[in-house]
């Protein structure tokens, strides 16, 4: 019964955290195929890296202290920011070469999908392993779900967004990189400090929070930005005449997601269409090279459909 209660609660909310990241990106959502891979690496792959890491440097550690309080803790506040940091964040890298991985909003979809895959499998590990009475198990569950795994989220959510931000940057990728990768750090490090210590937990609590607040505000504010983007890089389309000036303000607004403004047979892929195209002239400015011809090629044949598309369906339904 124990491990049966363990796995729901360790499952549900993790999920329900996920779907709720992965809707909220309402102008560029990102393929859920994608999204639930980086979630199943920080649940399995993640896990299994950072337990062989914390073993090499909890070994190396010993070299220098034979107290296993000392170790213990350690390896709670040192090893563990360390080492979960960066085998959470090791999928980024290998999936920032994406092209659907393209800016701001992406990294932190896919980085908190991650960080609640880890999150994950770490509760049910925790509740398994501490929930030896039902009060226990209640409370490690509250506070794990509440607190723990959404450090694990935010932490690697905030990386992700600097390696979404760093992507197109040139020089200044790797020094943003590295940046976000150590504040994901700091986060992990502050809260289990201060957690370790009765006389810092509520610290720790008010830090997280104000944390949690600061990474909320700044997903709201990538979204903005999203819609910005989307208006300004279609609003020469429709100067052009490939996009109806009426159309512009619906694809950038929740209207969009509504029938009645175009043939509703069409609106679905005319919508992803626009916002791909309007990302993919962003994504232009900022290349070089191979991804410079791809872009240019993919604003081409996106201008191309959309106007087909439009010209043999009827440009509204009026």
């Amino acid at each position: 019964m124990l491990i049966i209660s363990s796995i729901l609660a360790a499952i549900i909310p993790m999920v329900a955290y996920l779907i709720i990241i992965w809707r909220f990106d309402r102008y560029d959502r990102e393929p859920f195929k994608l999204v639930l891979t980086c979630y199943f690496w920080g649940a399995v792959g993640a896990i299994i890296f950072s337990l062989i890491g914390s073993i090499i440097f909890s070994g190396l550690l010993s070299f220098f202290t034979s107290s296993k309080y000392q170790l213990d803790h350690l390896g709670t506040i040192v090893v563990a920011p360390v080492v979960e940091e960066i085998t959470k964040g090791i999928f980024l890298f290998v999936i920032v070469a994406n092209r659907k991985f393209d800016n701001l909003t992406d990294g932190i979809v896919y980085g908190g999908a991650i960080g609640l895959g880890f999150g994950m499998t770490e509760n049910f590990l925790y509740f398994i392993s501490y929930g030896t009475t039902v009060s226990d198990w209640i409370a490690i569950v509250i506070i794990r779900t509440l607190f723990s795994a959404v450090m694990h989220c935010v932490a690697t959510a905030i990386f992700g967004a600097f390696l979404g931000n760093a992507k197109f940057k040139g020089k200044n990728k790797y020094l943003l990189s590295l940046a976000g990768l150590s504040i994901a750090i700091f986060i992990h490090f502050a809260w289990n400090f201060s957690v370790s210590f009765q006389s810092t937990a509520a610290l720790g609590f008010l830090f997280l929070f104000a944390t949690v607040i600061i990474f909320i505000a700044a997903f709201s504010a990538s979204v903005l930005q999203e819609k910005r983007i989307i208006y300004e890089e279609l609003l020469p389309e429709a100067e052009r005449g490939i996009i109806p000036t009426n159309h512009l303000n619906i694809l950038c607004s929740a209207g969009r997601n509504f029938p009645g403004w175009v043939d509703e047979n069409i609106r679905k892929v005319y919508v992803r269409s626009a916002t791909t195209l309007a990302f993919r002239k962003k994504q232009l400015r900022y290349s070089k090279g191979k991804s410079r011809n791809f872009y240019e090629a993919d604003v081409v044949n996106y201008r191309e459909f959309i106007r087909n598309l439009l010209s043999s369906h009827g440009k509204t339904d009026g």
